[in-house]
């Protein structure tokens, strides 16, 4: 048996009833907060077009979750079949999937995804599969991949600007993808060449709070970029698809957010104190993320904590057993799990108890 308790802290802070005003030229675009998932700009974000090579970034991280990345790999006869932009790799080249990973993002090597794609997969078909189911358990609902390239053939890739959002919201927990996107240039030497790469992404070079991203292009597709920047630990991404003036405008959202939003720290991790909560009254509740809200400037409103625990009989030490329940205007935004630790508490022997020790001794 168990029952539920809830506790509520009611802040008042400042809090985003708008988004910032500055306008893009991109058929579809968003700026979004990457930890709180926040939109901050939207335009058409839910228009399904072809997205090119910003595809690979779905390729890097199931490259980089594949646990496989200082396999020696030999190129096989399935990059015959890739042109556009490459890295120029050969049939019977050994060469490290974190290599191919390198090239992949840096250059945007359309031979690096096939071979990618048929070491991780199996086989490219296989590798698209687990494209399009990663992508529907990251919430990508209108998404579709065809290829681990972005090349507009058999059928081509088509996405959303907050789809690819999401995508690199998740990509950018991991401490690879985002040394690898951060890298301004890679040179490594395989068995058969010595490479060279510079980063794509002007972006890193031109922008002074930029991250990482991935650019790309097809005649389908025309310019599509993802690009990602932080200042005062306030991380966002921006995407636009069919954007012909796409760097320029990302410094713009970048630089209108950075003035007019302050990244407001609602929940710290570490040990919580929870007003008013007995029934774990020896224990010690704690979080393990923090979580951060943008906050326009100027615009007040409530944030409301709402502590939701569980009353469990049986636990043990590290268990989750509730969670913490951030309000907007009472509008949810986060849940972040509550774990116990359990206090190892001392008792004073009893009068009785210590008779006992004592005859114990003796005999």
């Amino acid at each position: 048996m168990r029952k539920i308790v809830f506790i509520f802290i009611l802040l008042c802070l400042f809090c985003p009833i708008k988004t910032i005003a500055f306008q893009t030229n991109a058929t579809s675009a968003i700026l979004m907060d990457m930890d709180s998932q926040k939109i901050i700009y939207s335009k058409d974000i839910h228009n399904k077009r072809s997205v090119a090579s910003i595809s690979k970034i779905m390729t890097a991280i199931l490259a980089i979750e594949s646990n496989k990345l200082d396999d020696i790999i030999t190129i096989g006869e399935e990059i015959k079949s890739a042109y556009g932009s490459g890295i120029y790799i050969k049939q019977g080249e050994h060469i490290r999937l974190i290599d191919l990973l390198y090239g992949l993002m840096l250059r945007s090597g359309n031979d690096a995804a096939l071979a990618i794609a048929n070491y991780v997969g199996g086989d490219v078909s296989k590798f698209v599969t687990m494209m399009n189911e990663k992508a529907k358990s990251l919430g990508m609902l209108n998404t579709e991949f065809n290829n681990p390239s972005g090349l507009d053939e058999d059928k081509g890739n088509y996405s959303t600007a907050y789809d690819m959002a999401l995508l690199t919201s998740y990509a950018m927990k991991n401490k690879i993808y985002q040394q690898v996107v951060s890298t301004k240039r890679y040179k490594i030497k395989t068995d058969m060449n010595y490479y060279d790469w510079t980063n794509k992404n002007k972006f890193l070079f031109s922008y002074k709070y930029a991250t990482g991203g991935k650019t790309g292009f097809t005649k389908i597709a025309k310019r599509t970029l993802v690009t990602t920047a932080s200042k005062d630990n306030f991380n966002l991404v921006a995407v636009t698809l069919n954007d012909g003036n796409d760097f320029e405008e990302h410094q713009n959202l970048y630089e209108e957010a950075f003035s007019t939003i302050t990244n407001h720290e609602i929940l710290k991790k570490g040990n919580i104190n929870i007003p008013g909560e007995t029934y774990y009254k020896n224990n010690t509740f704690f979080i393990k993320t923090n979580f951060s809200y943008p906050i326009f400037n100027g615009d007040d409103s409530y944030v409301t904590i709402k502590y939701k625990l569980h009353k469990f009989r049986d636990y043990n030490d590290g268990d989750v057993i509730g969670e913490a329940i951030v309000l907007i205007d009472n509008e949810q935004v986060t849940s972040i799990p509550i774990y116990i630790r359990k206090n190892n508490i001392v008792k004073n022997n009893s009068f009785f108890k210590k008779i006992l020790d004592w005859f114990k001794t003796i005999w």
